[in-house]
Order: C-alpha cells, then structure tokens, then sequence
C-alpha cells in the first residue's frame, strides 16, 4: 500500500513507477469527488456518485471506505482479492486512516508511506496544483501534520524529494521483500 498526506505525490510517483514496467496489478480507487482537469474515468480513479458509492459501501463491495475532504473514497474488494488470489503483487493507493483498515484486514501487507521533504514543500505543492481554497489548504496541511504523527503503523517511508529517486526506491523496497526469507503472504 502507498501512501501519505494530500499533495505529497503519491499519484505522480505511482505513475513513474507503473513506468518501471513491473508485473504489478493496480487498484484503482472508486471516488465521489469530480474529476481534476487532466483526470479521467479510471486514471487514475472510478469516478462515481454519491448514490452509487453507498451502493458499493452498503454492499460490501469496498475493502475500505473513507470521507476524505467532504468526498467519499474506497478501494474496491473484488479487484484486489481477484489479483491477489493469482498470485500477483497488487498496489493500492490510499489516505493514512485506509492504510490503518486495511492492515487490520490484512496485517502481512507492505505499508510504504510516502512523506514530503518539509512541511514547507508540501504547503508549496499543494498550492500549486492550484485546486483548493485557502481554506482547504489550511486543512490539509492540519491532516498532514496528523497524518505524519501515523508513521509509526508503517513499514517504511520514502520521502518525495524527486519523483524518479522516490520510485526507485519504492522498488527497492519491493525487491527486499521478494528477497525475505520469510515472505509475506497477504490473503483477504
């Protein structure tokens, strides 16, 4: 699992590893919120309403589900589960409070924490996506700081200094555990 506060870069640094071209299934997450320019359906989320995510969440079809920024979020079950039960390695992106859910689910997942390299930075990034408010920037980095305080529920944290070097090491990081004497099995 990847993840990290809002702006951090988690979905550019997903991207540049997708591009490494290893044999990974990702998940894609099903969401209320509308989609940011650039963004389309299924990248790099399902774009749903509101009726249909409680639909999903009512129906157990969701791994976990949060209210993340006034927007419903979750990882689909069935496509994790299905991937898993090939034998393939899966990566899921999600905030801190789903990272929590799904270790209680599933405590043999890896948990990689993405952190930017100041509070500073992250406050920089975030405006400059130039999609929320003053308010909701405020916001954010209060979660952040919250966030950050979670690391400790985390098997290892990449700082995203630069996109290319956070990557290389997230696959670092995958390599030391298909090196482990005693793999982890991950089952749901």
């Amino acid at each position: 699992m990847l993840s990290g506060p809002s702006g951090v870069g988690k979905d550019a640094v997903l991207a540049r590893f997708k591009q490494l071209g290893r044999p990974f299934r990702y998940a894609v997450t099903a969401t209320t919120r509308p989609p940011r320019r650039g963004e389309k359906e299924g990248a790099p989320y399902h774009f749903v309403s509101p009726e249909a995510f409680a639909e999903m969440r009512e129906s157990g079809e969701l791994l976990e589900w949060a209210e993340v920024y006034g927007n419903f979020y979750g990882v689909p079950r069935q496509q994790v589960k299905e991937a898993l039960e090939a034998g393939s390695d899966v990566m899921v992106k999600v905030d801190v409070q789903g990272a929590a859910s799904i270790k209680n689910i599933a405590p043999q997942a890896v948990l990689i924490f993405v952190a930017p390299p100041s509070t500073r930075e992250l406050e920089t990034r975030l405006t400059r996506r130039n999609s929320e408010t003053s308010v909701d920037l405020r916001r954010r980095m209060e979660t952040a700081d919250r966030e950050m305080q979670q690391l400790p529920l985390f098997d290892y944290v990449v700082v995203n200094d630069e996109i290319e070097e956070a990557a290389a090491r997230i696959d670092a990081i995958v390599t030391a555990e298909k090196c482990r004497a005693n793999p982890r099995v991950v089952r749901l």
